[in-house]
């Protein structure tokens, strides 16, 4: 039996930096937000070994670390941090109603989505082994390029977003050797003639990954074949690089919200504003050209200042708190 029906004047979410940066405006706002963490506490960030590019982290930091305290940070302004997982939405009314582990209903006055996306891994049991340990394999080369200067790297991948991290790896690595399982790119003309301009970039087509090697903490090497030939043979690599593309946690938005073509939330440009009046995006549910914590983070604020002026908008009794702009 569903339980009793709860009601919020700010419902956030997902974590990560742009859930907690949502939730630390919003509680400084007077909004009592009660952020949902979801399946993955943290987000996208708490498989990152470390984090160096983060404004305020002279030392850097681990993403563990980081989501701890964007998270306490939250709490000390009183935020309701909860476990547990939006599983169902209803947009259609002028009530956002949501439900949470499909029992416990919640109608909130607004709604901060930043749920994130995921990004896709080919699924080998080597790959996710030292995806895990940290050892050497990432879906981010802006994020942890540096960590491989001077050093060999290999990136799967063949379109824009593949090619553009290959070359942001070519002005760090001694050599970075493309796998492009077909016998062409799809990436745009302009990008695979950036790629294929590159001295240090060598490009494996009809190549695919068959293991990722290492010592058991960290990638020594990348075993490939050719899917004509089947031949095999061993590319020594300390980094390993997916660029195949990252799948928006949005599934349970689609019949509300308007998605493009990949399933990333549509938000009314410089806003995050969606075609919903009450609900708003922030963070990689809606980005998939930066995907940065820290881009992920400002559209949080965004997200609850839009929600902040929503609810002044809606109840004359509900001011805009100067202290959320200091």
């Amino acid at each position: 039996m569903a339980e009793d029906i709860e009601k919020v004047k700010c419902l956030i979410i997902g974590s990560g930096p742009a859930g907690y940066t949502a939730a630390i405006y919003a509680a400084r706002a007077n909004m009592e937000p009660v952020l949902y963490q979801g399946s993955q506490p943290g987000g996208q960030l708490t498989t990152t070994n470390e984090v160096e590019n983060f404004p305020g982290y002279p030392e850097g930091v681990t993403g563990p670390e980081m989501m701890l305290q964007l998270q306490a940070q939250a709490e000390r302004f009183e935020t309701d941090v909860r476990n547990g997982w939006v599983t169902k939405v209803d947009f259609s009314g002028d009530i956002h109603k949501v439900w949470v582990n499909d029992t416990k209903e919640i109608h909130a006055d607004t709604v901060i989505i930043s749920t994130g996306a995921s990004a896709k891994y080919l699924g080998l049991e080597s790959e996710q082994k030292y995806l895990k340990l940290g050892g050497g394999v990432s879906a981010c080369a802006v994020c942890d390029g540096f960590f491989y200067r001077n050093q060999e790297v290999v990136i799967v991948g063949a379109g824009d977003s593949a090619c553009e991290e290959a070359h942001y790896l070519s002005k760090l690595c001694k050599k970075v050797t493309m796998l492009v399982r077909r016998d062409e790119f799809r990436a745009s003309k302009i990008m695979e003639a950036r790629v294929r301009n590159t001295e240090n970039i060598e490009i494996l087509f009809n190549t695919e990954t068959d293991e990722v090697l290492g010592d058991g903490q960290v990638v020594n090497g990348v075993r490939v074949f050719n899917n004509k030939t089947n031949e095999k043979h061993d590319i020594p690599a300390t980094g390993f690089f997916v660029a195949i593309g990252h799948k928006p946690n949005t599934d349970i938005f689609k019949d509300y919200l308007d998605l493009d073509e990949t399933g990333y939330i549509i938000n009314v440009p410089g806003t995050s504003k969606t075609n919903v009046e009450g609900v708003f995006v922030s963070g990689d549910a809606a980005d998939h050209v930066y995907r940065q914590a820290v881009t992920a983070a400002g559209t949080g604020c965004m997200a609850a200042l839009d929600a902040e002026r929503y609810l002044a908008a809606k109840d004359s009794t509900f001011e805009v708190s100067t202290s959320t702009y200091n």
